[in-house]
């Protein structure tokens, strides 16, 4: 009886210890695993909502935890379960801002599960991915100094929590199932039937696209439209980032931005439109080595339609050094009459190292330097020294996220090129014989 009961303490204690919900840095809180949507959670997703910002899931799921737990046995597997909460929560700290951490989860016990906020743009998406993989990399290395013998096998996955959902702690739980999806790609599983939609998706070009226009900022006239995608309307895909997100971790990324691509080229060809457009790339396709061939045979397609006309814009901060295909496409395309347009610059150094690396036709300054900058005499200081920039890469400026007429006026008083926002026009479907 005393073995049976020891048995049972020695169980229950290792539940408790994953029973934990951990919640970011000071105010680390616990509670039990049978609440897995707390209001914790749910009010810092409606607050990174309410702020302009996307809610992701990453999950990080140990898919052998039965043979670590035979492995090590009763004595030290518990510590091992332990170290593994402890130095993956180190890890977050570590690669991730404060302010971006919602919460860290254990939900069922085989893994842990972090929900972040993100940036309003498609570069989120490159920030999820960099966070996954820094996260991830962390706590491998760390537990196995400690562990060696265990061989950790560690399952990934993330996904967006959609806004539109009618309720927000369903939106969390399907974002983190589906997330749990990608990481673990189960036969049979979500993962299989989001492999079986994006399939379907690229092969019938199931996408469409709307424009916003950018604007010259001395005479208000439009100079450019900007080509943003959305998925089937009325489905969870609608929105960009779940839509590029399930491309990215389904490997269709590649073929789905071709689709954009050609569906452009189409819009271009029916309004007949004579303006320039803009069309956003990851770094990852715009350096495949099928990217040109394939680009050529679109080109030649739409005969009538100017590579001058195009500026590929790249999107995401992927670094780029490893990308042997990267810059020998660029300047292909750059001879092939196509212009080269970095986003997001003033965000980050990242976005500098690729103005340097690329020196672009356009130079596009991010919303987080343009926000409440009639009101911030360090962000005006930012802006005159990213036009400085611009000026020795001989770059034109973009100024983005334009939301006020006194945000407006200071990009006039600096003598900056173009902008585009809210303030000026919300995105729409392009008509047929733009004017000039």
């Amino acid at each position: 009886m005393k073995r049976m009961v020891r048995q049972y303490v020695t169980k229950a204690t290792q539940l408790m210890q994953w029973g934990k919900i951990v919640l970011p840095l000071s105010s680390i809180k616990f509670f039990p695993p049978q609440f897995v949507i707390r209001n914790p959670v749910a009010q810092g997703v409606k607050s990174a909502f309410r702020e302009g910002y996307e809610a992701a899931v990453i999950v990080f799921n140990l898919k052998n935890l039965k043979e670590l737990a035979d492995f090590l046995g009763p004595a030290e597997f518990p510590k091992f379960m332990g170290r593994f909460r402890k130095v993956f929560r180190e890890a977050v700290e570590a690669e991730v801002e404060e302010e971006d951490i919602i919460s860290l989860h254990d939900f069922y016990g085989d893994g842990l599960s972090l929900y972040v906020r993100a940036g309003h743009d498609r570069n989120g998406l490159s920030v999820i991915d960099s966070i996954m993989i820094k996260v991830a990399g962390r706590g491998r290395r760390e537990l196995h100094a400690e562990f060696p013998e265990a061989q950790m096998v560690l399952e990934t996955g993330y996904m967006f929590v959609e806004k539109k959902h009618y309720s927000i702690q369903e939106a969390i739980l399907k974002a983190h199932q589906q997330a749990v999806a990608m990481a673990e790609k189960r036969i049979e599983s979500e993962f299989n039937e989001m492999l079986f939609i994006m399939g379907k998706i690229i092969s019938q070009k199931e996408i469409f696209l709307l424009a916003q226009p950018i604007i010259d900022v001395a005479t208000k006239e439009v100079r450019a439209w900007e080509m943003l995608t959305r998925g089937p309307a009325g489905t969870m895909l609608e929105n960009p980032f779940t839509l590029f997100s399930v491309a990215r971790q389904t490997g269709k990324l590649y073929e789905l931005e071709l689709v954009v691509l050609e569906k452009a080229l189409e819009e271009i060809r029916h309004i007949e439109s004579e303006q320039d457009i803009f069309i956003n790339f990851t770094p990852l396709t715009l350096g495949n080595a099928r990217f040109i061939r394939d680009v050529k045979r679109l080109m030649h397609k739409y005969k009538n339609i100017s590579p001058k006309q195009i500026t590929f814009e790249i999107t995401e901060r992927d670094s780029i050094e490893e990308m042997r295909d990267f810059i020998y496409n660029i300047k292909v395309l750059r001879l092939m009459g196509f212009r080269i347009a970095v986003d997001d610059t003033g965000s980050g150094y990242a976005s500098l190292n690729t103005i340097n690396e690329v020196m672009p036709d356009i130079i596009k300054i991010d919303r987080s330097v343009i926000e409440n900058i009639d009101k911030n005499s360090v962000k005006e200081s930012m802006l005159k020294g990213l036009l400085l920039v611009a000026r020795e890469a001989g770059s034109l400026v973009v100024a983005e996220g334009i939301e006020n007429e006194e945000e407006a006026s200071v990009l006039t008083r600096n003598n900056v090129d173009l902008a585009q926002g809210y303030f000026y026009a919300r995105p729409r479907m392009l008509e047929k014989k733009i004017a000039t």
